[in-house]
């Protein structure tokens, strides 16, 4: 439940902190809120739309501020364990209590904290989701879209498991065969497919490629080019090397042995002349070596050159690189093997499709069938429902778009929710046939069916707090009375908080807010205060006649908050 708000900056407001602890305020307890049309009664959900994590505007920031606040205490139930160990999964604690905050910033920008630690607007989304819901008139439009009506009666029915299954399996159904239909028309393209790779695998095979082959083509080619002119060179340089220059070195090797015979301080240096000289002699071994490999070859670079003009040829059609044309064979080889291997890889994934669609088919069957029997279990209880909300003999119907379909009917309409597509029906008016909810001209009885509807679901929902805007616009009389006990019955179980505009509904409440706009210096202000039990009585006689007020005005509001203390007393 929530326990306290604290708001700080937010529209009108400067600073406000509302505590709903208090006697009569509890779980299973109604709280009112009432106030001058313009005097800011939207602020409770405005909050709560911080609260829940989603987009705001910084225009809701107070004139002159830099930020906004909004904060919540609220106290989870033990039933809420799966909420408890997610908070404490996510390192946000354990305790029953939690706290949210949002900042949200003149830039823009929103800061969430979970029990003191940030979080993401996500997470506090889920949380938000688990611990509140609303109910305003924008639900009650809602409430006359045909494709709302199907997750009512899901939920309705606890059938979101079942759907969730449903739904997991039409979706790995719908992906096979879409792989299908790529395989199906790949099979058409299959044999010119097949013809162009083995065409290209081939040519490149034929020309026996190896790694780096063409730069070393490229130097090879450089070589024979230049060969009548390196063998001149190498003779050349064999003459300078290997005539008197040779006897010379010769010589000095052994001047300088005897230098070290006569001085063994000369070792060193002998030693170094000897190895230059040595070195000398291997030099020029290894230019004779050279010179014997060098040839010219006009036929062995006419070989070259049309090799060079191969691999040129293939780059440009598989790859800018030899590296390339491998990474090309590789691909093609594999889609070769994959185009060869397809009739086996099409049975496989028919199997597979149609073993997925019996699944569907027989997760859809059971899902369509609970929820006719949901169907007719939610058709007894809005009638009682609506009975009690001083309706006469209403009809309430849910109505299936066609009957039991065949399965190739059914699979053929079958999407991710199932095959079925309902509407709800209802008449006010004994006598009169039941009609689509988008054909009532009447507010009155759209905010009595969707209190109806949210009184079922309540008792199907976890969610401990429940929050309705201005949902009685619209109605008066018996039907007013009748809307009050219906939200007082809803409060019995759940803590419920009514904006308001009717009497009837504002003087059972167990606690009672105004909210008040007021000027102070310069600034408009919207604050709200807790009204004690003659304080409630003004109110009530502003909310029935307002500036035409008389002594039956106030006997009728004293009346009405006399009725709601009986029946305290009497339920205690």
């Amino acid at each position: 439940m929530l326990c306290e708000l604290r708001i700080k900056n937010l529209a009108l407001i400067e600073a406000l902190e509302l505590n709903f602890e208090q006697p009569g305020s509890g779980a299973g307890s109604l709280v009112v809120m009432t106030g001058e049309t313009g005097a800011g009664k939207s602020v409770m959900l405005r909050a709560i739309h911080l609260l829940s994590g989603r987009r705001a505007s910084v225009e809701w920031i107070r004139s002159g501020e830099s930020n906004c606040e909004v904060e919540a205490l609220f106290e989870i139930d033990s039933h809420h364990w799966r909420l408890l160990e997610r908070l404490e999964e996510g390192g946000f604690g354990g305790n029953t209590k939690l706290i949210i905050r949002r900042v949200l910033s003149a830039n823009g920008r929103s800061r969430f904290y979970v029990n003191g630690s940030l979080a993401t607007g996500k997470l506090v989304g889920e949380l938000a989701v688990e611990l509140l819901n609303v109910a305003s008139q924008h639900d009650q439009q809602r409430l006359l879209q045909t494709g709302v009506h199907l997750d009512l009666l899901d939920t309705i029915g606890d059938l979101q498991g079942q759907k969730k299954a449903y739904t997991e399996h039409y979706r790995q159904w719908q992906e096979k065969k879409a792989e299908m239909a790529v395989l199906l028309q790949e099979e058409q393209e299959k044999e010119q497919r097949l013809d162009l790779l083995r065409f290209q695998l081939g040519e490149i095979h034929a020309a026996s490629l190896q790694p780096q082959e063409d730069d070393a083509l490229v130097v090879e080619k450089k070589r024979l080019k230049n060969g009548q002119s390196l063998m001149e060179l190498c003779r050349e340089s064999h003459y300078l090397l290997s005539g008197t220059l040779m006897d010379e070195l010769s010589q000095l090797r052994q001047n300088v042995i005897q230098i070290a015979t006569l001085d063994d301080t000369a070792d060193k240096l002998a030693e170094e002349i000897s190895d230059y000289t040595f070195k000398a002699e291997d030099l020029v071994q290894e230019l004779r070596n050279y010179q014997g490999s060098l040839e010219s070859n006009p036929v062995r670079l006419e070989h070259i050159h049309e090799r060079l003009d191969l691999l040129s040829q293939l780059k440009r059609k598989y790859g800018e690189t030899l590296e390339q044309i491998f990474e090309f064979v590789a691909s093609g080889e594999e889609e070769l093997q994959h185009l060869e291997n397809m009739e086996r890889e099409m049975n496989a994934l028919a199997a597979e499709v149609a073993a997925l669609e019996e699944e569907v088919f027989v997760l859809g069957s059971k899902l369509s069938s609970m929820r006719r029997k949901t169907a007719i279990a939610m058709e007894g209880a809005m009638v009682d429902e609506l009975a009690s909300l001083s309706f006469n003999r209403p009809i309430f119907e849910v109505n299936f778009a066609a009957p039991d379909m065949s399965r190739e009917g059914a699979l053929a309409v079958a999407g991710p929710d199932g095959w079925d597509t309902v509407e709800f029906f209802f008449s006010a008016n004994p006598g009169e046939a039941a009609r689509p909810l988008a054909k009532i001209a009447s507010g009155g009885e759209l905010s009595r069916l969707l209190l109806a509807i949210k009184c079922l679901l309540a008792k199907k929902d976890m969610v401990e707090t429940v929050i309705f805007d201005e949902v009685d616009t619209g109605i008066g009389g018996e039907a007013a009375e009748a809307v009050a006990r219906k939200i007082q019955e809803l409060a019995g179980h759940h803590q419920v908080f009514c904006i308001t505009h009717l009497p009837q509904i504002a003087a059972r409440g167990g606690l009672h807010l105004e909210v008040v706009k007021s000027v102070q210096g310069e600034r408009t202000r919207t604050d709200v205060k807790v009204l004690g039990k003659e304080e409630r009585v003004v109110e009530l006689v502003r909310m029935l006649a307002g500036d035409s007020a008389t002594e039956q005005t106030e006997a009728w509001a004293r009346d009405l908050l006399g009725k709601r203390m009986k029946r305290s007393s009497l339920r205690d």
